[in-house]
């Protein structure tokens, strides 16, 4: 445990996702005066870090010797050149033995969202100075980059004002401002066709997976256990599939996702009650996309692929995560690499002409040359589209346990592995068309869909940018509201499921509430 003391409770969001960046193997822990500490030999530890806010100054402590745990942790080691973008000064007579310090003194009065741009450059450009390590995002936390890039396109900047703001305001690379732009530019013409103001998309959620993956910390329950319950949540299930049509029946539906879990774990009868449910219940009239995961080959059969087809699906994934064998059995999928390459054919022979793949870089053991036998095996394939996601550590993850038994070193994404799944997406006939990041991603990169020409994933532009309300259903779902105005409301389901199912009608009031 590592701990960071700040003497003013702000910014502990931005402070805590900034330094874990810098130094990812960290269990790290923001304390402030409103900290509360059930751990007392938490209050013991020495800080590796402090901040003092003191009227129109900062100040930053950063023990000596950090600097060398960033640059072993085979990260970038370039030093840039500091960009002078504060009045940061050492101050010899606050200076504490064994720390660096940064210090920045402003002058102006400045409304609150400036201020912490301003602090954010400042903690930024002091941590970049003292490991020697610029970040391809720069000191952007937030999951949506491509956001600003958007938002100033939609206002009528233009590329290079875009670009200048993200270099200069957020020291992002060259090559990541370059990227944003694109697909902001992709997004606004994909999503020029939808219903912002009078339509909606349509989330539903199965959490049932034949197995929990190491790296996963979404809501699934093994389907072994629960096979016997699944009718019974479907039929919850339906009631908020009810409830929804008939409070949005004015409205036009462009998207639906049924996701995970592992919407596959189903059995084909179930997947086709639920199917015909939706279809007989929603207007598809209007629907430009109609997406299932697939999800795992382990789960996929003829029978099943056929129903989706069938019941009018345009669009499905086929995940392997990883070509590598030994690397699907440590995070736990019961498969083989044949049988994704199996699961992916009969997918082409029942019809699909829209197939995504999900692979994961940075996966623990792996290599840039098992990242480029994946992406070759992948390319024999020839998938309509690729979705690149960049290893995120989550602390509800069994994941997060392996690491703290193993150590960080273990894996690790790299530029040269981001390289090699992006042009090996190019050779496939694909172009980057949404992106969004993570907390906790290895090498601080992103995740990146790649599609060919008119098989983009709509709903996953969507869930990113948040331009159209995306009513969600079943365990662990989230709804979100957009109103015109731009502001956005949740409303959360439940994610255990005998919450869920026990108490399906409170979920419908939620939604009846907010929609």
């Amino acid at each position: 445990m590592q701990i960071i003391k700040s003497n003013k409770a702000q910014f502990e969001y931005d402070i805590h996702a900034l330094v874990k960046a810098f130094y990812p193997e960290w269990e790290l822990k923001v304390l402030t005066p409103d900290s509360v500490i059930k751990d007392r030999k938490i209050l013991e530890i020495q800080p590796v870090m402090e901040l003092l806010f003191e009227d129109a100054e900062v100040v930053f402590y950063v023990q000596n010797g950090l600097h060398n745990f960033a640059k072993d942790n085979n990260q970038q080691e370039e030093k840039k050149d500091a960009i002078d973008i504060t009045d940061r000064e050492e101050k010899h007579d606050k200076e504490k033995e064994g720390y660096h310090v940064y210090f920045w003194r402003y002058t102006d009065q400045v409304e609150p969202r400036a201020y912490k741009n301003a602090f954010k450059r400042f903690l930024y450009t002091s941590l970049r100075e003292e490991t020697g390590i610029s970040l391809p995002w720069g000191n952007l936390t937030g999951i949506r980059p491509t956001k600003i890039a958007m938002t100033m396109l939609e206002q009528g900047g233009s590329e290079a004002e875009i670009a200048e703001y993200l270099k200069k305001e957020h020291f992002v690379s060259e090559e990541k401002t370059a990227l944003g732009i694109e697909i902001a530019r992709r997004e606004r013409d994909i999503l020029s066709s939808l219903h912002y103001e009078d339509g909606y998309s349509l989330y539903i959620g199965i959490p049932f997976c034949p197995t929990t993956c190491l790296y996963c910390s979404f809501t699934s329950y093994p389907i072994s256990l629960w096979r016997e319950r699944v009718d019974e949540y479907l039929t919850a299930l339906e009631m908020e599939i009810d409830a929804v049509a008939a409070l949005y029946r004015d409205k036009i539906l462009d998207t639906v996702y049924i996701g995970g879990g592992t919407p596959s774990s189903l059995s084909a009868v179930q997947l086709k009650r639920l199917l015909t449910k939706l279809r007989n219940t929603f207007a598809f009239g209007s629907v430009q996309e109609f997406t299932v995961e697939a999800g795992r080959a382990d789960s996929i059969t003829e029978e099943k692929l056929r129903v989706l087809y069938e019941h009018g699906v345009t669009r499905i994934s086929v995940n392997p995560q990883t070509m590598k064998q030994e690397t699907l059995r440590l995070i736990g999928r019961q498969h083989t690499v044949e049988q994704v390459v199996e699961a992916f054919g009969l997918a082409r022979r029942a019809g699909f002409d829209n197939i995504n793949m999900d692979i994961i870089l940075g996966l623990p053991g792996e290599t840039a040359a098992d990242v480029a036998h994946t992406i070759a095996a992948v390319k024999e394939l020839s998938p309509d589209a690729l979705t690149v996601h960049s290893l995120a550590v989550k602390r509800a993850s069994k994941l997060h346990q392996w690491i703290e038994e193993n150590g960080g070193t273990a894996y690790n994404n790299t530029e040269e592995t981001m390289r090699i799944a992006a042009e090996g997406a190019a050779d496939m006939g694909m172009v980057p068309y949404y992106l969004y990041r993570q907390k906790n991603m290895s090498g601080n990169f992103e995740n990146v869909g790649y599609s060919k020409e008119n098989k983009y994933g709509i709903y996953n532009i969507l869930i990113m940018e948040e331009m159209q309300t995306i009513v969600a259903l079943g365990a662990g779902s989230i709804t979100k509201r957009v109103f015109s105005d731009g502001r956005i409301e949740r409303c959360e389901n439940a994610k255990d499921l005998e919450t869920y199912m026990g108490n399906i009608e409170e979920m419908i009031e939620r939604k009846k509430r907010l929609l």
